[in-house]
């Protein structure tokens, strides 16, 4: 009998780099937790919710963070999940999903290396092919050296944790590891808990073999060595997935079946597959409707009238393209002065790593893009371009509920979960102008607007043609999105990995 996937009979650890919440202080000076900021911890936070008993385990990135694993010293704290999520105290039940948090304490050095010269600048740039290749990057000594101290330390302090989970189980469990951070983790694990059953998920998008000649032959090596100690590597699209087989195949010279989608790989077979991850329909729909959410809502609909609305939810993240955006609307603006004062591009945008500088100047030239469309198109009663930085889910939502285009113009993204948060909430049958460079592009793009992320002029063509849609289309359009999204939800993306774990663990036991 396979074990069931959802049952206690297979223990789960999961690894990312980010955790459910983030710690701090308020003003009084008392603990507070909020939940944590994007698509991956909103996913795995839905996910770790269906689980038994699941351990999740981070890094501690701020004071707070940190001053809890301090406390904990090591151990597994408890965080309750659902509503305002908190820290349980040692005894202590709650209603709903709770889940083990077990925080990682990596040095500030190590961690400034690890995270802000090599995961970032370096294997996220590369990964959404944004290095500037006859500048960017040039690998001299000190990146060497962040990788050997921070990458390769940090990594190995994160598969000591995971390990000590595993092993308090008896050494098999299922491990589910998360992104770009943790490549050397997967062998690392192997090596130490040779019964786990490990699957390393890269949510950002993987290239091809050549875009991965921009890295040294011993670092790159390393890097794809350490994923195939997992028992299944996994992406959200096939085309990722098969573009970590060529690489497999070109770089490191290994046996690949290309249909099968296997690696041989010391004497294992690693199995490389796609699952294109949701969200959490029930949860997203109870945020979007709290007494906070629709009070956003009324105040949208004050200020809109029967104003139409272009919509984006993203971080500032020079992959997202939010510059492009802007300057697509402007065009649109030029070539249409029939939509003068008759829409609004609201810009709720979440400012992210602005201590790689890259991002910093990035975020400045967001500000710019936006004032200049304003400065060009506003009048002393409308202005074009409303741009708010905040992390606010009560305000994403509702403006979900109300918007009635969402752009998505990312240069490369792995799968994009704003996407399907807004076809599932839309109270107006919005229209999704999506890119074709993203993970949700292969589920959702037969029932969106597609835009090419490079070409603004077909860009603002395409707004056009989302803001004028005939009635009945969008309808169709969005109900069918929407009904993607319900079938393929995060409960189905969870289940598809661990179905495909127990089955391992299953010709485990009986010696297949």
């Amino acid at each position: 009998m396979p074990l069931d996937p959802l049952s206690p009979d297979l223990p789960v650890v999961l690894l990312s780099h980010r955790g459910p919440v983030s710690f701090g202080r308020d003003a009084a000076g008392r603990r507070t937790a909020e939940r944590g900021a994007g698509g991956l911890v909103t996913a795995l936070t839905g996910l770790a919710g269906h689980l038994h008993d699941a351990v999740w385990v981070c890094v501690a990135p701020s004071g707070e963070d940190a001053a809890v694993a301090q406390e904990a010293g090591g151990t597994v704290v408890r965080v309750a999940l659902d509503g305002e999520p908190r820290l349980l105290a040692d005894g202590e039940d709650a209603p709903g999903r709770t889940v083990g948090l077990r925080l990682i304490e990596v040095p500030r050095e190590i961690h400034d290396a690890f995270y802000g010269v090599i995961a970032n600048p370096l294997l996220w740039f590369l990964q959404h092919r944004l290095h500037d290749l006859p500048r960017t990057p040039s690998l001299g000594r000190a990146e060497h050296v962040a990788f050997e101290d921070g990458y390769v330390v940090a990594n190995a302090l994160a598969a000591d944790a995971v390990c000590e989970q595993v092993e308090k189980v008896g050494g098999q469990a299922g491990v589910l590891l998360h992104d770009y951070h943790f490549y050397l983790v997967p062998d690392l694990v192997r090596q130490r808990c040779p019964d786990a059953l490990i699957s390393h998920f890269v949510h950002i998008p993987w290239p091809g073999p050549d875009a991965w000649r921009v890295l040294p032959p011993d670092l790159r090596q390393r890097l794809l060595t350490g994923l195939l100690g997992a028992d299944v590597v996994a992406f959200h699209t096939r085309a990722d997935a098969r573009a970590f087989l060529l690489c497999a195949q070109e770089l490191l010279g290994l046996p690949v079946d290309l249909s099968a989608m296997t690696i041989q790989s010391a004497g294992r077979t690693v199995r490389v597959r796609a699952y294109p991850i949701s969200i959490d329909v029930p949860e997203l729909e109870a945020i979007a409707h709290t007494d906070a959410a629709d009070e956003h809502l009324v105040n949208l609909d004050h200020q809109l009238g029967d104003g139409a609305l272009i919509l984006r939810v993203d971080r500032t993240d020079p992959s997202k393209n939010i510059v492009r955006g802007f300057q697509a609307y402007d065009l649109l603006l030029t070539e249409h002065p029939e939509l003068h004062g008759r829409v609004l591009f609201l810009a709720l945008l979440q400012p992210s790593r602005q201590d790689v500088p890259e991002y910093a100047t990035y975020l400045t030239e967001i500000g710019a893009a936006a004032t200049a469309v304003n400065a060009r198109h506003g009048t002393g009663d409308w202005q074009p371009v409303d741009l708010r930085f905040a992390h606010d889910m009560s305000l994403a939502t509702a403006a979900y509920r109300r918007c009635d285009v969402l752009v998505v113009n990312a240069v490369a993204d792995g799968m994009n979960l704003v996407a399907k948060e807004a076809v599932v909430l839309s109270e107006r049958d919005m229209v999704l102008a999506l890119s074709e460079a993203t993970g949700a592009h292969d589920e959702l793009g037969r029932f969106a607007v597609t835009l090419h992320p490079f070409d603004i002029a077909q860009q603002a063509d395409a707004l056009f043609e989302a803001l004028t849609m005939p009635a009945q289309l969008r309808r169709d359009r969005r109900e069918h999105a929407a009904l993607v999204v319900h079938h393929n939800d995060v409960r189905r993306w969870l289940t598809a990995q661990l179905s495909d774990l127990a089955e391992l663990a299953t010709r485990s036991r009986d010696g297949a």
